[in-house]
């Protein structure tokens, strides 16, 4: 007895002095309303139960399109410095995240995680820029939108030259390979190849020594609408209603994963949606929750707040909730803090991202954050959200439509008028000041911008010279004299 308990203790304690395991869920296009848990209609009980047993943020906002998002999610980096600003308007354009910039996923195999990613990538389909060129020992899924999905369809895709869209399976080191043609019908059955693999990953990565970083890039609810066959309605029609239940059930299938591999109380699992939801293609039910716009209606909050959720048992307390601001920018140090890494966040470029660890885990009321720039399709600025108040510069009602500068910016209460109703510039002319504030946090990035230029679209960027680095700092330094923001401001 006494050897068997003595072999239990040096089993917990080898468990205790282990890093967490880190499991991200990521969606497509899925509203804030959307989720059960988020006040939506459509029963999610395992979404749901992420937040039962962890943190619900409210106030979670992401940035203008996919790929910015989650260049945000893998750099800590606004997308407008890392040129990663929009979807590709011209296909066979280079884009996405230069060879250059840090990913989450090479953090986490630096500090000697096993890393994979299963499902979408998004953020650049050319040699150097795949996810196994950053930092991902494997990878199964699509390089694009899932709406390549579809382009095989028409009559005319096969007369256009352009190359059938794949799904890729690739391993770290070695050369991308196509394993079949990405079309509808294997856009089908894509989350759940996704959630398999998933599943099948955790069960394999938990037996090793090393912790994992599993990354799952799902394609609900992106158009065109495509559906398991199980999750039709009775008139064999995908409807939003059945995105959202297979949604659910894949996230299951993960949470069962983990579960089953006996680390629950070790991983962290963050589930969030990369864009609100918005009447694009084929389903046009969904629910950004209270606030105004959608996807396209920039920068109103509905375009870019969504659901996201946190757990890991015995640190983050269960049941929790926040209305803090929190972005898809601070995933990076948040997560890099919780596994002890904090340290391996560069120090060579600006980071955008703030480290929430304490906020989430309990320890600390604010996250940290007190302000949100928001950058348009263009890279240029949109809006600052600055605590209760947003103060919006320019703004696009439609994908196909202008951006529109505002002849005066407007100013809105978030807290007070969560539908952007009532416009403070006309209402409330006392309120006016708060640009102030604003106006300082615009002249610190622009200040930021200028020491570090930001880098352009699809360029295979080298580096920073710090000589030349330090010299424009010093040569803004010495213009403003003492309306420099040290603080701040690399």
């Amino acid at each position: 007895m006494l050897v068997a308990a003595g072999l239990a203790t040096n089993t917990l304690a080898a468990s205790a002095a282990k890093k967490p395991n880190i499991v991200y869920i990521l969606v497509d296009n899925t509203g804030w309303g959307d989720f059960s848990v988020y006040g939506g209609t459509t029963p999610t009980p395992r979404i749901d139960q992420i937040a039962r047993d962890g943190i619900k943020l409210t106030n979670y906002t992401v940035q203008a399109e996919c790929v910015p998002t989650r260049a945000a999610i893998m750099s800590a980096r606004l997308p407008t410095r890392s040129g990663a600003i929009r979807v590709p308007p011209v296909r066979g354009m280079k884009y996405g995240l230069s060879p250059w910039e840090y990913t989450m996923a090479e953090l986490f195999s630096d500090a000697g995680y096993q890393t994979a990613l299963f499902g979408k990538w998004h953020l650049g389909d050319s040699d150097g820029r795949y996810p196994t060129d950053q930092g991902f020992d494997s990878w199964y899924g699509i390089a694009n939108s899932s709406g390549e999905g579809g382009f095989t369809s028409s009559e005319l895709f096969s007369d256009s030259g352009l190359p059938v869209p794949q799904i890729f399976s690739g391993q770290k080191g070695q050369a991308v390979k196509a394993i079949k043609p990405l079309d509808l019908k294997s856009k089908t059955y894509l989350d759940e190849e996704i959630a398999e693999k998933s599943a099948e990953y955790i069960s394999s990565a938990a037996s090793s020594d090393s912790p994992f970083f599993l990354y799952v890039g799902f394609t609900h609810t992106h158009p065109p609408a495509t559906l398991h066959p199980d999750f039709l309605d009775e008139n064999g029609k995908a409807t939003y209603e059945g995105v959202l239940r297979e949604m659910d059930l894949r996230t299951g299938q993960i949470l069962d994963a983990i579960t089953r591999a006996g680390i629950e109380d070790n991983t962290i699992v963050v589930f969030s949606s990369d864009n609100a939801t918005a009447p694009y293609g084929d389903l046009t039910t969904g629910s950004n929750g209270p606030f105004r716009g959608h996807f396209f209606n920039q920068p109103y909050e509905g375009s870019h707040r969504v659901a996201a959720i946190v757990k890991w048992p015995g640190n983050i307390p269960a049941g929790s909730v926040s209305d803090e601001m929190f972005t898809a920018l601070d995933w990076m140090p948040t997560l890099a803090e919780m596994a002890g890494e904090q340290e391996r966040i560069p120090a060579d470029r600006p980071i955008d991202g703030i480290n929430a660890a304490d906020h989430l885990m309990g320890k600390q009321a604010s996250s940290g954050r007190d302000q949100v720039i928001f950058h348009g399709l263009d890279g240029s600025l949109m809006s600052v959200k600055w605590r209760d108040f947003k103060v919006i510069f320019r703004e696009m009602d439609e994908r196909d439509k202008p951006i529109q500068t505002l002849a005066y910016p407007a100013l809105y209460n978030m807290k007070d008028d969560p539908a952007e109703s009532r416009n403070l510039t006309y209402w409330r002319i006392e309120d006016t000041w708060i640009t102030a504030p604003v106006a300082k946090r615009i002249m610190n990035f622009k200040i930021s911008e200028k020491i570090y230029p930001n880098i352009e679209t699809g360029e295979d960027f080298a580096g920073y010279n710090s000589l030349m680095t330090a010299f424009r700092r010093q040569m803004i330094k010495f213009k403003l004299g003492d309306n420099f923001p040290e603080e701040g401001v690399k």
